[in-house]
């Protein structure tokens, strides 16, 4: 269980170091306006149209990736052993530590005093 866990976390690692690096390659929504005002920043690798497209579907299918991922160590994260009922059974019991200095002990409220014990 733990491997499968370990991959499932290195493909979302992966796929999110890859969707920024995407992010960060594509144009704005600005960019060709900018162009079309005498800027030259406006030519890309890929030529105008076919950027958006191979740019915009590799960001949805690594997004995908990445959503299935989280849903998978979710699921997996939360399934527990069923011989095991708490986290905290299997924890150590320690003792309460003494204080360092006696206190005198604190005198009870006034209206506490006056309560009768039973």
């Amino acid at each position: 269980m733990s491997i499968v866990i370990t991959i499932i976390l290195t493909v979302q690692m992966l796929a999110a170091l890859a969707m920024i690096g995407l992010i960060l390659v594509q144009h704005g929504k600005g960019a060709d306006m900018g162009a079309a005002f005498g800027s030259s920043g406006s030519g890309s690798l890929f030529g105008a149209s076919g950027s958006a497209n191979f740019l915009s579907r590799t960001t949805a299918v690594l997004a995908t990736v990445f959503f299935v991922c989280t849903l998978a160590l979710a699921y997996f994260g939360n399934l527990r052993p069923s011989s095991s009922g708490s986290v905290l059974e299997g924890a150590s019991v320690v003792a309460p530590v003494a204080p360092a200095v006696d206190a005198p002990p604190a005198a009870p409220a006034s209206g506490a005093a006056q309560i009768p014990a039973k």
